[in-house]
């Protein structure tokens, strides 16, 4: 390294300021005494003036006193020399002090910077369908540490049973087992989460902060405005991520607005719906080529746990509580509007409805579109591959084979566009299909966006 191989020359230069001060000290030396030669020279020459038997002595006398002259002489020039040599290296043992530390400081910086950043650690709050695949996610990923999960409805062992058997993902390929009030989940012996467990009803009493949990998934559906999520802030928890829409959170979408996360005053976010995670990445890519004047999407949606297994009440919106495995339902979603959000430009240019369907998992979105500038579907099909190649790779992904809705449970994909299912009417109208796990995916989507937002702590 530059600066530690800087810092042994410096400590090295301390011993050449000794030997450079002890010949600069012999060479003024040995002038002076040349100079002192010459003047002891001229007070002999003084008493060779004298008559008598006595000029001898007075040579002696002479030379005794040039020479004693000289010695006084000599020391004061020495003393005089030695204090300002002295000075000299005392400034420069400063100098390299100084210097010697500020190296030091950079090799501390350095050796900082090249240590890999340790995980973020997560809590996860509500361990249903969305919780616990966050958790599969963490673990397949290592990207972040799971510490602490809450739920009350659920005791500990059965936690561990509903995460090592899904009917739609299938059987958990780790470990999964419980000592006292903690979770231990490993797979291929690296990947090791040790998870305190709490049941607490009200978010304010989980003791994420003891837990050592930084940031909180928010994944009960209950708490979702930035006041309920709140709660999660004063049991230690210093960010929430709301696995859901929002109505004043803001919401990020990973792969098209998550770089305007502002840490420090986004304390409270939203992770948008599965649906706004599949549509926003491609319509990004088809705005920033083609733009796009208007837009209607509709989602082919798979069931969820808030459908009913058979026809039973549902408020106001009475179809909804029909029998979800037995029909076609039709549905509100907010998913295109809040594209708006994530994509100021398309604001007001999008809205949808959705299609409940009976099947476990997958989704796909058909977006029906205007577009500014001409383009035919090769047009489309290229910019769509290059993106998911590209700046989107991992977010969106793209696929020209004869695929079907099961061909991509647990694919780890926002988006995947399908190029053959794909229609244009001409070269402003299209009809764009791009299907999603609303499950996986877009669990995944949640622990990337966790991950970035613990590079801007």
């Amino acid at each position: 390294m530059f600066f530690a191989a800087t810092t042994v020359f410096m400590t090295k230069a301390s011993s050449v300021i000794d030997s450079t001060t002890h010949v600069i000290t012999d060479n003024a030396l040995q002038q002076q005494r040349r100079r002192l030669a010459k003047m002891s020279g001229s007070g002999n020459g003084a008493g060779v003036g004298h008559a008598g038997g006595a000029g001898g002595s007075i040579r002696e006398a002479g030379g005794a006193l040039g020479m004693l002259g000289a010695t006084r002489e000599e020391e004061y020039f020495r003393k005089q020399q030695k204090e300002q040599l002295d000075a000299l290296k005392s400034k420069l043992e400063a100098d390299i002090s100084q210097r010697q530390r500020e190296l030091q400081d950079h090799d501390k910086v350095l050796e900082h910077h090249q240590q890999p950043m340790s995980k973020p650690s997560v809590g996860i709050n509500g361990f249903g369908r969305i919780g616990r695949l966050v958790l599969r996610a963490a673990v397949e990923k290592d990207s972040v540490n799971v510490v602490a999960v809450n739920d009350p409805f659920i005791s500990i062992d059965y936690m561990v049973y509903l995460f090592q058997y899904d009917s739609t993902h299938g059987r958990f390929k780790g470990t999964v087992v419980h000592e006292g009030d903690h979770l231990l989940v490993t797979k291929d012996g690296k990947s090791q989460h040790k998870i305190k467990v709490y049941n607490s009803r009200d978010p304010a009493e989980i003791q994420w902060g003891a837990a050592g949990a930084d940031y909180v998934v928010e994944s009960t559906g209950v708490f979702t405005t930035i006041e309920k999520a709140n709660a999660h802030l004063k049991g230690g928890a210093k960010k929430v991520i709301i696995s859901a829409p929002s109505a004043d959170a803001p919401m990020f979408v990973v792969g098209v607005n998550h770089e305007k996360y502002d840490h420090a005053n986004d304390h409270i976010i939203s992770n948008a719906s599965c649906t706004t995670n599949c549509l926003a990445p491609l319509a990004k890519v088809i705005n920033d080529n083609f733009g796009i004047i208007e837009g209607l999407m509709t989602t082919v949606h798979a069931v969820t746990a808030t459908q009913k297994t058979v026809d039973g009440p549902s408020g106001k919106l009475w179809r909804d509580g029909r029998g979800a495995g037995q029909n076609i339902i039709p549905a509100s979603t907010g998913a295109a509007k809040a594209v708006g959000k994530v994509i100021p430009e398309l604001n007001g240019k999008l809205t949808g409805m959705a299609f409940r369907v009976p099947t476990p998992d997958v989704s796909v979105v058909d977006l029906t579109a205007r577009l500014e500038k001409p383009a035919s579907l090769d047009d489309i099909k290229k910019v769509v591959k290059a993106a998911a190649e590209g700046p989107l790779k991992g977010v969106l992904a793209y696929t020209e084979d004869q695929v079907v809705s099961s061909d991509f449970i647990s694919d780890t994909h926002s988006s995947i566009f399908d190029a053959g299912a794909s229609i244009i009417l001409n070269p402003h109208f299209v009809k764009l299909v791009s299907w999603y796990d609303n499950e996986f995916g877009y669990s995944n989507r949640v622990v990337d966006l966790i991950s970035y937002i613990a590079t801007k702590a």
